[in-house]
């Protein structure tokens, strides 16, 4: 990519982006998330885990289904649902994932739907959280998760940073298709997945970025 054009900013989302989490750290929040449902509601597993199903397609997270239709503390649940006690052994970093970081031209923020106090554990560990000016969590879109609409325009706001100078990065196309509505360049991390219309530009993996020659 060019490196004339600093001012873009690129728009990082965390899990399954810019480390693996569906080795180990996946698994384990959903255990956490469907135990936390058939304690506070009194479901059984197999319902608790419909109830979940049912929310994360229909508003992309199961904290914010919870929170519309049950009153759910938005605190209580993130901290109960994302309790780790050897998170460092379950973070799984890419040799490179520095590097790619530090040659890759732009602003860089991560916007993420996990919690706060989570992201900036993960991001310390990798060794990457100085490259990134802002980390904008769950807390941050007023528990409004991606992909919805409001979440991406709190981070706007703050960013300051029109949507045409933005390049998010992810491998949720939900995400993806909010981002490139809003007039994002959008970047899908999946290895082997077809590429839709709103998708810009598909990568096996982050790693690849600054090799990239497509202009933004």
């Amino acid at each position: 990519m060019s490196a004339s054009n600093d001012d873009r900013l690129w728009i990082f989302d965390l899990d399954d982006t810019l480390h693996n989490a569906s080795a180990h750290i996946f698994p384990h929040i959903n255990r956490a998330m469907t135990e936390y449902v058939m304690t506070h509601l009194g479901l059984s597993q197999q319902q608790a885990n419909e109830l979940r199903s049912h929310y994360w397609i229909k508003y992309g997270a199961t904290l914010h289904g919870l929170m519309r239709h049950h009153g759910t503390d938005p605190q209580h649940f993130l901290h109960h649902t994302h309790q780790f006690s050897d998170l460092s052994s379950m973070v799984q970093p890419d040799r490179g994932l520095r590097s790619m970081l530090a040659r890759l031209h732009g602003r860089k923020v991560v916007f993420t739907n996990a919690p706060r106090e989570y992201a900036l554990r993960v991001l310390l560990i990798l060794g990457i959280r100085q490259y990134f000016e802002r980390v904008f969590s769950i807390e941050s879109t007023r528990f409004q998760p991606k992909p919805a609409r409001a979440g991406f325009m709190r981070l706007l706001s703050k960013i300051n940073v029109p949507a045409a100078r933005c390049i998010m990065v992810e491998d949720s196309l939900p995400a993806l298709k909010t981002a490139k509505r809003l007039g994002m360049k959008t970047v899908y991390i999946n290895s082997g997945a077809r590429r839709p219309s709103f998708v810009d530009l598909r990568l096996n993996s982050v790693l690849a970025l600054p090799n990239i020659t497509v202009p933004f």
